[in-house]
């Protein structure tokens, strides 16, 4: 059995030791993973993601975002001073979850009809290595 790795994220104590119930815990709400497929696909502001077809509430999406941010799975970057604005980015935790997200991406098509069909590019994304610019 492996020993457990220190956890890269700002999340403690876990409520289990059990990798998928911590998991669910982090990013198991019905937004986070929206977010972060957004994220993946290039979106980085906050009007982008209320575009999005699932109609995420401005309050819900501040909340999630802010989360997001202190968990250090995005970070936020002001990229306007008059008015200030903000973009979010992902960091390398958040950004690993890709395969997480095409494996479920895969798994809804083949098992609930109806859906569209994933992208070939979605489907075929590599990690993006992700370089900390603080």
């Amino acid at each position: 059995m492996t020993q457990p790795t220190t956890m890269t994220i700002n999340y403690e104590p876990p409520r289990s030791l059990c990798p998928i119930a911590t998991a669910l815990d982090i990013v198991g709400d019905k937004w986070t993973l929206v977010i972060i497929r957004d994220m993946l696909g290039g979106k980085s502001k906050f009007s982008e993601f209320l575009e999005s077809p699932e109609g995420i509430k401005k309050n819900i999406l501040n909340e999630r975002l802010k989360r997001l941010v202190a968990l250090d799975l995005i970070q936020r970057r002001q990229y306007e001073e008059r008015p200030p604005r903000f973009e979010y980015l992902l960091t390398q935790a958040g950004a690993d979850f890709l395969p997480v997200l095409q494996t479920l991406a895969k798994w809804s098509h083949q098992h609930v009809q109806g859906l569209w069909t994933p992208s070939d590019r979605f489907l075929t994304q590599k990690i993006p290595a992700i370089s900390n610019t603080d």
